[in-house]
């Protein structure tokens, strides 16, 4: 058999060849080993994957409102699974008044300006329209509790968290870059080794044209590869809102509506067992306390299949 021998295009982030190889050739058998104890990483089926996300968020609301204590989350955006958690709360009469959210990220202009949380496709709207404003009237925390970014909190919104003793839990799931909330590996905004890097806050952000294809197939925006109807930039929390949490969850289970082809294979291989980098800034949750579910679709071995095509 002839040989081809070629580098990853410049376009791509990480491109270390030896670790691609490595990482892409582990066996589904071998994915959920890890040598650090604390990161945890759990093989699902795939229709379990929403209900174990939905259940954890619903216990930590419950228990806080059983201790009356307070519960302070930093929540990504996958939006359908939080009308259940808002029904679990209903059916149960839980009082949410010691509930804190936070979205991870939120879409900007090319200037910067942070879209209005009553833009249809942005995150912050998701958030309240299918989980704060689902929780029935008598159940709900203060409007204030549920905070999304804006171009006035930007520059306070990790002291926001910080003052309310940090998050405690912080879910997530890695895009097609392995950027964690949207922490690019390639924007320029984040460009730091890494000691320095892990202590970076919030900030705007450039997202990566692999982003901006990744999020073109979303249902909202048409699910049809239309590039431009995704934003150019984003707020995001950094590094160090994810390194302060208490706790991190983090759910791989992101195919192409259902079918076996995604994006998120490799990406979960090198999350989960590559080089600790900025580079796939996931990795970060390493070496830190973790929880990581991988839906077996994502588990599966990654080979050619001749037959499939596109």
């Amino acid at each position: 058999m002839s040989s081809f021998v070629f580098q990853p295009s410049p376009f791509v982030p990480f491109r270390d060849k030896a670790e691609i190889e490595r990482c892409r050739a582990i066996p589904k058998e071998k994915l959920a080993e890890h040598p650090n104890p604390d990161f945890k990483i759990r093989i699902v089926k795939d229709a379990d994957v929403p209900w174990l996300f939905v259940t954890d968020i619903f216990q930590r609301i419950y228990q806080a409102c059983r201790n009356n204590e307070k519960v302070v989350m930093i929540l990504p955006n996958p939006a359908p699974a939080y009308k259940h958690v808002a029904r679990l709360i209903n059916a149960c009469g839980v009082d949410c008044r010691n509930l804190y959210a936070f979205a991870m990220d939120e879409y900007a202009d090319e200037n910067g300006n942070i879209a209005p949380e009553d833009w249809p496709f942005g995150f912050t709207c998701a958030m309240l329209n299918n989980f704060y404003y689902q929780i029935d009237e008598h159940l709900r925390p203060p409007r204030k509790n549920f905070v999304g970014f804006n171009n006035k909190n930007l520059h306070d919104y990790d002291k926001m968290i910080a003052d309310l003793g940090h998050a405690d839990i912080c879910y997530s799931g890695p895009g097609w870059t392995g950027h964690l909330a949207f922490i690019e590996p390639d924007a320029p905004e984040f460009d730091a080794e890494l000691e320095e890097w892990k202590q970076m806050g919030s900030r705007i952000v450039t997202l990566s044209p692999f982003t901006l294809a990744q999020n073109s197939l979303h249902g909202c925006f048409g699910k049809s590869g239309d590039l431009s109807a995704v934003p150019p930039k984003a707020a995001t929390i950094g590094p160090a809102q994810v390194v302060h949490a208490k706790a991190r969850r983090d759910n791989h289970a992101i195919s192409v509506h259902g079918t076996s082809t995604s994006w998120q294979r490799l990406t979960t291989r090198l999350v989960l067992h590559g080089p600790v980098t900025p580079r796939i800034p996931e990795t970060i949750l390493q070496i830190l306390k973790t929880d990581v579910y991988v839906s077996e679709t994502i588990a599966q071995n990654i080979e050619p299949d001749w037959d499939k095509g596109y």
